[in-house]
């Protein structure tokens, strides 16, 4: 299926106080995932796979970082006409000042770059998930279905209900009802499926008899234009959706891959120890569909004597002796000193390589301390984490100081970016 007419939106989301203190300095899609890539780079990734090669990244806050991600990461050769380029939001004469305020929103205040005549369909994604699919399989279903939109679709359990938008569609796969987070019975009984219709299809149902949206979405132009133009909403997935299933007809692209939304510190930090295990739900290793990021040319990870199981190790790391690493993903250019034990946790690493006996007065040494002991934690970049440090957060209770180096979110531990610990703190 040729996606040559197709553009992509990926929205950037907005503060991502959710994901903070990881979002205290930096836009949501620029988080750094999986020891050496970015939230951002798996719709990219996606995209790019897809053969689709020309996308606009809305965001507004916070916005440096990715930006210099994706300029130094994403530059496609004059031939192929491709492009990924950051929107920000900014002041225009028919807008005003103005904030995005919502998804919908954003995508109003950047209509004119979708005024180019080739453009027929636009994809829109979220920057904060975990997925892999080739959107020419739903363009397919968008084309055969002879749908204005389809929405991606992956059957959940009522557990799993209450945090997401759940679809009600007929036999043909046309979306009739939609209820947004539903709370209780009555709510979940309007949209619940027979699990038969769920197992017809190739998938198997497992006890699953809800589909939730998956936040993606294909428009044909025209009808995305009418819809926002036409109206005030702010919000794709709460407003402008409900509103095309009850005028055009929508139709469901269901899906039974691995997805993971990453709105939350809890599920950041499972997806990215997930992706260390031997077996990962989700495989960043397969080469018909790669995950790409930036080039860096670093040397290769040097370590003395360690012991390192279930773990992701990227470049350009220097891991001292006598070293135990457990279930955790240790990303560029980490230090760790002597006799230091780490422990189902996401080290994030730091943005340069520390001379020795370069850092400022008052500062430790880039990097883990000897004699430290970390566990279920995640220490964002650039740390310095002083010697004979423990960090395990044994009292069980959250911490949420805003300017402390050491905060403590969904029982986790989180060492912001460019925090100081010093020698023999105790957490």
């Amino acid at each position: 299926m040729d996606l040559s007419n197709t553009i992509a939106l990926i929205l950037g989301g907005g503060r991502g106080t959710r994901l903070f203190p990881l979002t205290k300095i930096r836009a949501k899609p620029a988080v750094p995932l999986a020891a050496k890539y970015r939230l951002i780079d798996i719709p990219i990734s996606n995209c790019i796979n897809s053969g689709l090669n020309r996308a606009y990244v809305l965001t507004q806050f916070l916005s440096e970082s990715l930006h210099r991600h994706l300029r130094q990461t994403y530059t496609f050769d004059h031939f192929s006409g491709g492009f990924v380029e950051l929107l920000a939001a900014q002041q225009t004469v028919n807008s005003g000042t103005d904030w995005y305020q919502g998804t919908a929103d954003a995508v109003r205040k950047n209509l004119v770059h979708l005024r180019e005549s080739w453009i027929k369909h636009v994809l829109i994604l979220s920057g904060d998930q975990l997925y892999r699919m080739d959107f020419r399989d739903m363009m397919k279903t968008h084309i055969e279905s002879g749908a204005a939109a389809t929405i991606a679709g992956i059957p959940v359990t009522r557990k799993d209900a209450s945090a997401l938008g759940i679809m009600q569609v007929d036999d043909s796969g046309q979306v009739r009802g939609f209820v947004e987070k539903p709370q209780t019975e009555e709510e979940i009984a309007k949209v619940r499926m027979e699990p038969s219709w769920i197992d017809a299809r190739g998938i198997p149902s497992q006890g699953r008899d809800l589909l939730a949206s998956m936040g993606l979405y294909i428009f044909d132009k025209d009808l995305m234009v009418d819809l926002l133009e036409n109206s005030l909403h702010s919000d794709f997935g709460k407003e402008v959706f409900p509103e095309a299933i009850n005028t055009h007809k929508v139709q469901l692209h269901l899906f039974d891959g691995y997805w993971e939304d990453i709105g939350t510190i809890r599920s950041f930090y499972e997806a990215n120890l997930s992706l260390a295990s031997k077996n990962p739900p989700f495989d960043i290793r397969n080469r018909n569909a790669p995950i790409y990021s930036r080039p860096r040319f670093l040397p290769p990870t040097i370590m003395g004597n360690a012991t390192i199981t279930g773990s992701l190790i990227a470049d350009g790391c220097c891991i001292g002796d006598n070293v135990t690493i457990e279930n955790s993903v240790i990303g560029l250019r980490t230090v760790i000193g002597d006799n230091v034990t780490i422990k189902d946790s996401v080290v994030m690493g730091a943005d340069f390589i520390e001379m020795r006996g370069t850092q400022r007065e008052g500062k430790l040494p880039l990097g883990v301390g000897a004699g430290s002991y970390i566990s279920g934690a995640i220490l964002d970049k650039n740390c310095r984490i002083g010697t004979n440090v423990r960090i395990t957060n044994a009292a069980g209770v959250d911490h949420q100081g805003e300017d402390d180096p050491l905060q403590i979110r969904d029982g986790i531990s989180i060492v912001v970016k460019e925090g100081q610990i010093a020698n023999d703190f105790q957490n």
